[in-house]
């Protein structure tokens, strides 16, 4: 058993409240009590079952855990990132111990023969116990008559030796009953004994339980209450503390259970699943897919692609309640904290474009990126460069329910520009062309990206984005790193972005904040979270933005708060408040006056304009997955698994081709920089001259109010 001191959420009004804990690895049960001084007493104030639990940390969180199961959610804290640690690993271990032993007694089921042999060995145990009672019984009464002090110490020599071989018998029938169990659990946790003939040692073996009020209080049929005076047998007590379903003393008082977190039912697989049992356990197939949708078609009756990109409607591949058994499968192969960049995810969570093509989604809003260089002073510019930045985020997320877009192949490369406002397809096609940069066919007066997988381990994509007649340029870099936490899975963001103002001299870094999928097991969501920094060290200019998660009680999702502050200046000049994905709000502090800094209702995503697949080069995001892409359209999940699959096998064979020849991958687009870092080898900045007439950059003293 592990036990030791956590705060478990109450409710409401009470808030964490300091409890002792207790786990106890072989019945699968975290029982917890007001006191230590009230465990070595019994007195129980709930307790949570472990079988099919699932365990949830939150990243931005060192402290806190949660465990999931009979329809509830437990919150608890530890005092540091160490106790939890050291409590979220025992927790892991018992539920995979009680999953273990689950799946082995629904597939393998115990050899009748074994499991008949230790109640022979049970009942002979307690033919034997009934002997030496009755011996010792006459013993006892023979030596109390023993007029004699030197027989009466020699006959209670021998009878003290009696009552231990007693003890042995019976530690022996409770260790038979357990090993029994262990073949043959009932529920995944032990019974106690059950031989209604072994009522005579009740007395030395049912546990001393002291029931407190709320638990007497507590009414529900799976937990019969039952004074221990009535309790004929060490199985009925042990059952009063093994309940068949998790329970705390405070509720009917309000107590709180996260309803995003809440766990599915997880039931048998029906026809459309099937299991199969092996040396390992189980293994889940993914469900049958639903009936065929039809495609789009071009006049020639072949799939047209260019179609499906430009199609974002959501495809029906069954919601995450059909799919239960595989995401409970998944979840059962990994740990909290694990790694998961090599974990091969279910394909029926797949978004339908590749993380490339996400990431131009940046710039969704080009008129915003442009109009940063049409700012007068360094304080406007630096506002318009965060309103950019955090509205530029909305854009990325084409479904309600998260999705995961496909993980670039090694060498992909996407490519796609934007018009700007009062331009139209008409006036493109008499417009000159750049002939070089990202896209060579777009005009001066478009916004033109190109990102590239420039790595595979770690995955990193490189992306870069310019506009020739203002002069603006941005090149980035960022690889993530997946890591699972029970009931999310947090995404890392490792990198940097630049962006640049040629003619004013000017340059903007800044990083990117965290993603989370939440609520894996029943409808997931995006949440952003972590802190991110803008910096221009040529005006001195900062801005600390903090992407907030949703607290477990209470509070909004989404939410973002900023401060910009000029040079060493200790108060922000500029403060703005609201969710990324819907409004913000800013305030100039030293004027009072207020504005909105973006309404995304307001804010129509503009269309990127992508060559059309027949003219993509076999590298390009959208010819590499457009049969996956058709597949998930189509909700075949069995067409897009197959279709993945050949493409990461090309890879594999691509990469051992390298290793067997000594050949190194080289990079078309981007080249590194730096210890880690990667730039566009092309840029602006390279291939045209300054302008003729600049604006000059205000210095960080600037005093521009607003």
């Amino acid at each position: 058993m592990m036990e030791g001191s956590l705060s478990k959420w109450t409710n409401v009004m009470k808030g964490w409240q300091y409890r002792w804990f207790v786990l106890d690895e072989n019945a699968g049960l975290l029982s917890y009590y007001t006191s230590k001084e009230k465990m070595t007493r019994g007195v129980r104030r709930g307790c949570v079952r472990l079988r099919a639990a699932v365990i949830g940390i939150d990243d931005e969180d060192d402290s806190t855990f949660t465990i999931t199961v009979d329809h509830k959610t437990f919150h608890f804290q530890a005092r540091d990132g160490s106790e939890r640690e050291r409590w979220v690993r025992a927790l892991e271990d018992t539920i995979a111990r009680h999953g273990r032993r689950e799946r082995w007694s629904r597939c393998v089921p115990a050899p009748a023969h074994r499991h008949g042999d230790l109640e022979r060995r049970i009942s002979e145990a307690d033919a034997y116990l009934q002997i030496m009672i009755e011996l010792v019984s006459k013993m006892t009464t023979r030596v109390s008559e023993l007029a004699e002090p030197q027989d009466k110490n020699k006959g209670q020599v021998i009878l003290d030796h009696s009552n231990a071989m007693l003890d042995n018998i019976k530690h022996s029938i409770v260790l038979l009953q357990i090993a029994k169990n262990t073949v043959n659990p009932v529920n995944g946790v032990y019974q106690g004994p059950t031989n209604p003939s072994q009522t005579h040692i009740k007395e030395d073996l049912s546990p001393r339980v002291e029931l407190g009020s709320e638990c007497l209080e507590l009414s529900t049929p799976t937990l019969p209450i039952t004074p221990l005076e009535h309790i004929d047998s060490p199985r009925q007590a042990m059952t009063l503390l093994v309940p068949d379903t998790s329970y705390s003393s405070s509720e009917g008082e309000d107590d709180f259970y996260d309803a995003d977190d809440e766990l599915v039912d997880i039931v048998a697989p029906g026809p459309s699943a099937s299991r199969t049992c092996g040396a390992e356990g189980a293994s889940v197939q993914e469900p049958a897919s639903p009936a065929a949708v039809d495609l789009p078609r071009t006049r020639d009756g072949e799939i047209d692609y260019d179609a499906l990109y430009e199609d974002d409607s959501d495809s029906d591949l069954g919601s995450m309640e059909n799919h239960g058994s595989v995401v409970t499968h998944l979840l059962s192969q990994v740990k909290i904290g694990m790694d998961l960049t090599k974990v091969v995810l279910p394909t029926f969570i797949l978004e339908r474009r590749s993380l490339l093509e996400m990431y131009a989604d940046s710039f969704a809003h080009p008129d915003q990126f442009i109009k940063i260089v049409d700012q007068p002073t360094p304080r406007d510019r630096m506002v318009q460069v965060v309103r950019w930045y955090l509205s530029s985020y909305h854009a990325g997320r084409k479904s309600q329910v998260a999705k995961k877009p496909y993980n670039p192949i090694l060498g992909e490369v996407f490519r796609c520009h934007w018009d700007q406002d009062g331009e139209s397809v008409e006036s493109n096609t008499t417009k000159q062309e750049v002939g070089d940069g990202p896209v060579p066919w777009c005009s001066p007066d478009q916004l033109s990206f190109v990102a590239e997988q420039v790595s595979h381990h770690p995955p990193i994509s490189a992306f870069y984005a310019e506009h020739v007649n203002k002069r603006i340029q941005f090149d980035a870099w960022v690889w993530t790193k997946s890591k699972f936490l029970g009931l999310s899975i947090g995404v890392h963001n490792i990198g940097r972005g630049l962006v640049t103002l040629l003619d004013l001299g000017e340059e903007y870094t800044l990083t990117f904040p965290n993603g989370y999928g939440r609520s894996i097991l029943t409808v997931p969501w995006i949440e952003l979270g972590g802190s991110v920094v803008i910096e221009c060290v040529q005006t001195g200019h900062k801005a600390n933005v903090e992407f907030l998660t949703k607290p477990f009680y209470g509070g909004k999702k989404h939410r973002v708060t900023c401060e910009i502050f000029a040079g060493s200046d200790k108060k922000p000049y500029y403060i703005a408040q609201g969710e990324w994905n819907s409004r913000m709000e800013g305030r100039w502090t030293e004027s009072g006056r207020t504005e909105v800094l973006f309404d995304v209702t307001n804010m129509k995503p503009r269309r990127k304009r992508v060559a059309p697949i027949s003219r993509q080069a076999a590298n390009e995001s959208r010819r590499v997955w457009r049969h996956v892409t058709a597949a998930l359209r189509a909700a075949d999940t069995d067409a897009a698994t197959t279709a993945k699959r050949r493409l990461e096998q090309t890879q594999r064979d691509a990469a051992k081709k390298r290793v067997d020849t000594g050949d190194r991958w080289l990079t078309q687009l981007f080249s590194p920089k730096g210890e880690e870092g990667w730039e566009y080898t092309a840029p602006l900045s390279k291939r045209s001259e300054p302008a003729a007439s600049t604006t000059p950059t205000r210095n960080a003293t600037d005093t521009d109010t607003r």
